[in-house]
Parts: structure tokens; C-alpha cells; sequence
């Protein structure tokens, strides 16, 4: 009997470890994800904005994938990366036909999916991973001062006729950190300003702001962006008409909503007929080059955006 007891203990200590058995208990929301090969809503991830230093690890397994000074901000809604920690993510191609699906190499974990050619970094290379696919192990190297050096962000997203005059007047306010043209709202993956502007896609011209809300809040954005355009046009702004010059905001968080909503009933008890309509944020495309400060390296003034006193 001794003997056997022996023997169990011994298989016990003995057996090899497997991704399998390395596994961590997932939450309902993280298998579907992970092991289902499901999506998270872009812009709601943990670390869309996150700029610790560090490592980002596997939540299932716990491999380490990606080092932060890989980690850049793309604007599509999720964590960006142009490069894994070598044999640690494994491409496959995906169920779609079309796409590159990337996984934990370790454990087979769905990541989300990696693209090449957009020409976002010199090295060319695009994973767009899931926040809730990681987990985040922070450099102990000053860790103790990273979020003082670190500034918490919040994203905003505006649609207000021509990218070129909304991002020219937002990105001049104090708190305001980057400012990007882009589509929003469309069903068309990666358009291009042609196809947006054929009205075919369904997107609008916007613009994605970062800013720091310590410094400036989305309250002040927003009405900001009620008096730099025409909120009650339709489908226009100026000279400039079709569906793609739309007025709408594009939230990313329930509060977002709320303080619009509210903005929007402010305006509407000062006798303004608003068309701006107020819709959960999808995916952001960033919109060509040479549209991002546009105004500023042409030297010149919006033609259709001015400001207007409303608040």
C-alpha cells in the first residue's frame, strides 16, 4: 500500500506540463473570445490607450506575446502591434477566407488577426488583438513613478461635415492630444476616400480625439464640436453634400452617450432643430495621409467651419 502511495505521488510530480493543463480559469465573456474566436467592442478595451511599459501576456496561458515598445496607436479600437515576441503567436488563416487569424502559439488562444501593407510603421505589420485575449505585466524598471509619467486618455469621435475643419479647430485645445482623420459607421472594411466618397459605404468623415480628461473633458469637446459646425443640417455641411458629411457623435462609453444626449436637449430647448444622431462607436478607419492636418501643412483656413457661440 505504502508502496502505491509512492508510486501516485511520483506520477503526480512526473507528468509533463501541456498548454492544457496550463490553462487559467476564463470568465464567460473571455472564452468567447478567446476560445470561441469572438470580438470585443472596438475603443471599450483595457489596453486600446495603454501606454505602461511592459510585456502583454496570454491571459489563457500566461506566454508572453508582445513587448510595448512594439505597441502603437493605430486607431482601428484595439491594441496595435507591429511585432510578437519571436515563435510566440502563431498565424493560421482565418474561417473568413480573407483574413490572417493570429493565436497564442502555446496554448492556440485566439488573439484576434494581423495585417500587412497599410503602412502604419516601417516594419509594415499590423496585429489587432483583443485587450481581453492579454494580460499586462508591467517593467519593474520605475514602475513606482509610470503613472505619473503615463497620462490617462479618453478617445472621442466626431462626425461634422469635412475631416479637414473638424480636426483643424479640435486639435488646438489645451488637453487635446492627438487629433486623426478617418471613416466611421460604414459597412465597408478599410474604404478609401474614393469609396466614402461615392456614398456607397456608409461612412462619415470624423475625426478620432484623444485628449486627457484631467485636462480637458468630453463635456467641453462635445460642445465644442456643436459650435465649430452646423448640427442642424442634413446630410450636408456647406457646400459639401451627401450621407458622408453627416452630423453624428460616435460614443464610447456610456457616459459619452449620456452628456450627449443631454447637450443635445440643451440645444433643442434653445429652439435649434438638431440632426445630429448619437451612435455607438464601431471601428475607426483612418483616413490617407495626406489627409491628417490637412489645413495645417496647406497653410490655410477651413472653408465650411467656423465657430459659433451655442452654449
Amino acid at each position: 500500500m505504502l508502496k502505491l502511495l509512492f508510486y501516485l505521488v511520483f506520477l503526480l510530480f512526473t507528468q509533463p506540463t501541456t498548454a492544457e493543463s496550463m490553462k487559467n480559469e476564463l470568465t464567460d465573456y473571455e472564452r468567447h473570445v478567446i476560445q470561441n474566436k469572438g470580438t470585443e467592442v472596438p475603443f471599450t478595451g483595457e489596453y486600446y490607450n495603454h501606454k505602461e511599459k511592459g510585456t502583454y501576456t496570454c491571459k489563457q496561458c500566461g506566454e508572453s506575446l508582445y513587448r510595448s515598445e512594439d505597441k502603437f496607436d493605430s486607431g482601428c479600437g484595439w491594441p496595435s502591434f507591429d511585432d510578437e515576441i519571436e515563435g510566440k503567436v502563431k498565424r493560421i488563416p482565418d474561417a473568413d477566407g480573407r483574413r490572417t487569424e493570429i493565436v497564442c502559439a502555446s496554448c492556440g488562444g485566439h488573439l484576434g488577426h494581423v495585417f500587412e501593407g497599410e503602412g502604419f510603421t516601417d516594419k509594415n505589420t499590423r496585429h489587432c488583438v483583443n485587450s481581453i485575449s492579454m494580460k499586462f505585466t508591467p517593467d519593474n524598471e520605475n514602475n513606482n513613478n509610470i503613472n505619473e509619467a503615463t497620462p490617462q486618455t479618453e478617445t472621442a469621435i466626431f462626425a461634422g461635415g469635412c475631416f479637414w475643419g473638424v480636426e483643424h479647430l479640435l486639435e488646438k485645445e489645451p488637453g487635446v492630444i492627438s487629433v486623426e482623420s478617418g471613416y466611421i459607421g460604414g459597412h465597408v472594411n478599410e474604404p478609401s476616400y474614393e469609396q466614402v466618397c461615392s456614398g456607397s459605404t456608409g461612412h462619415a468623415e470624423a475625426v478620432e480625439v484623444v485628449f486627457d480628461p484631467k485636462e480637458i473633458s468630453y463635456e467641453t469637446l462635445a460642445k465644442l464640436f456643436f459650435e465649430i459646425h452646423d448640427p442642424t443640417q442634413v446630410d450636408r455641411q456647406g457646400p459639401d453634400i451627401g450621407n458622408q458629411y453627416r452630423s453624428e457623435i460616435f460614443y464610447t462609453s456610456p457616459e459619452q452617450k449620456q452628456i450627449a444626449e443631454k447637450l443635445v436637449k440643451e440645444l433643442e430647448n434653445k429652439g435649434y432643430k438638431i440632426a445630429t444622431k448619437i451612435t455607438p462607436a464601431t471601428t475607426f478607419w483612418r483616413a490617407e495621409n495626406y489627409h491628417q492636418d490637412y489645413y495645417a501643412n496647406k497653410g490655410t483656413q477651413p472653408y465650411c467651419h467656423r465657430y459659433t457661440k451655442r452654449f
